[in-house]
């Protein structure tokens, strides 16, 4: 026969379980609700968060009304009537927090402050310090990423998340960078722990020319592609691949590292990555020696003369080009067979100053690939890959604020 004292203890634990299944309940639907309310661009009502979560307009009420005290909703007041009461507007408060990006180039490196939606505030390019140790330099950027907030009149304290690009490959579970050629000195780099060490918030690092396709396929010639490539020539010669929405990586993380693709049986035993490689014969320096007249500067200038001395009738010039545009084609082509894309991206300092180059090497992929797809011009131009680090920024952080509110909410029973 049980005792007052035994039913007592049962009847406690059984409520002490119901109270824990109804605050997880309440949890995940607070987590619903405001996984919808960040997907939103614009203003919405609480008949509509009802509608796109299938949840009871009395729970949306409550789990709306929690959010706006906690900040993540902004309550806009009553909006037009539609022939009965006027409904209450509410949009996402994207200034809840904000993230930052780093796009780590060899000679100068962007950087931006931008809201929860990815909306840039804030942008500034700074010369990179590449006369520093790896750890200087990046303590140098960070530096260089708060005083742009300060100017910003950005709290850095509410920066959430910080994704940095860099030119070389990364292995994204440990953050380092094994090699980055275009920096001096870039060996096993631990850039991830070095950044968070000097900005004390989340990092993110991730190779650049995969930011790229990322700021592509978000806001550039690649909306609405699935399955495509971006082929970067600047400094340095690389590729990035989404297949069925993901980035692909790689066994090694090394998957897109097109420059160094043998380009002839003659350099296999030869002089193999040192000239035989695609970056050493159809990189910015290769296309500089192609053309006597070039100068050592800023490739903004001398491909733009060299292109007028093609359209001109220069034969040198025209050589330089053409020659240039067989080998990108070459391997844009033998990208295609691999990946079997719907579109290349063509971005990088070469195609921003010489746009034409795309045509040219448009036409060696016609002439080459047994499939259709299309070889364009970047949209964004060097602002790709720092659209691509804003955009993984948001997105990681809006993955840490859902969680945490949601198990805050968990914890403490608090959503009503």
């Amino acid at each position: 026969m049980a005792t007052s004292s035994g039913l007592s203890s049962a009847t406690g634990a059984l409520h002490a379980a119901g109270a824990r299944h109804a605050s997880h309940l309440r949890a995940l639907n607070l987590d619903r609700v405001l996984s919808v309310v960040m997907a939103r661009t614009g203003t919405f009502t609480r008949a509509e968060l009802s509608d796109a979560t299938g949840l009871s307009a009395p729970t949306v009420g409550g789990l709306a009304q929690y959010l706006i005290g906690a900040g993540l909703i902004a309550d806009l007041g009553a909006g037009p009537s539609r022939g009965g009461r006027r409904p209450s507007l509410m949009e996402f408060n994207a200034r809840y927090g904000f993230v930052a990006g780093i796009d780590l180039g060899p000679t100068r490196t962007r950087l931006a402050i931008a809201n929860l939606g990815a909306e840039t505030v804030a942008h500034r390019i700074v010369p990179t310090p590449t006369v520093l140790s790896p750890e200087g330099l990046l303590t140098s950027m960070a530096t260089s990423l708060k005083e742009l907030a300060r100017d910003a009149g950005v709290p850095f304290d509410r920066v959430i998340v910080v994704a940095a690009g860099v030119p070389g490959p990364v292995n994204p579970d440990t953050g380092i960078v094994p090699l980055a050629p275009n920096l001096p000195g870039w060996r096993n780099v631990p850039m991830r722990s070095i950044l968070q060490h000097a900005i004390g918030t989340t990092i993110v690092v991730e190779n650049d020319v995969n930011l790229a396709l990322l700021g592509e396929r978000w806001h550039g010639a690649a909306r609405g592609h699935d399955t495509f490539a971006f082929i970067f020539v600047g400094t340095g010669l690389g590729a990035a691949f989404l297949i069925n929405g993901r980035l692909h990586h790689g066994h090694n993380y090394m998957a897109g590292e097109i420059g160094v693709m043998c380009m002839g049986l003659e350099h296999v035993n030869a002089d193999f990555g040192s000239r035989g490689c695609l970056e050493t014969l159809a990189g910015l320096d290769a296309l500089r020696a192609r053309w006597p007249e070039a100068e050592r500067e800023d490739p903004a200038h001398w491909v733009v003369d060299l292109v007028a001395a093609a359209d001109a009738g220069d034969p040198t010039a025209q050589r330089a080009l053409q020659d240039t545009a067989e080998l990108i084609g070459i391997a844009a082509a033998n990208v295609g067979a691999v990946v079997d894309p719907s579109i290349i991206v063509l971005g990088g300092a070469m195609f921003a100053q010489a746009d034409r180059l795309v045509d040219l090497v448009r036409s060696v992929v016609q002439r080459l690939s047994r499939t259709s797809f299309d070889v364009v011009l970047s949209q964004m131009g060097k602002e790709a890959p720092l659209a691509g680090c804003l955009l993984v920024a948001a997105n990681e952080a809006r993955v840490q604020i859902r969680h945490r509110v949601s198990q805050s909410a968990e914890t403490a029973g608090a959503v009503q």
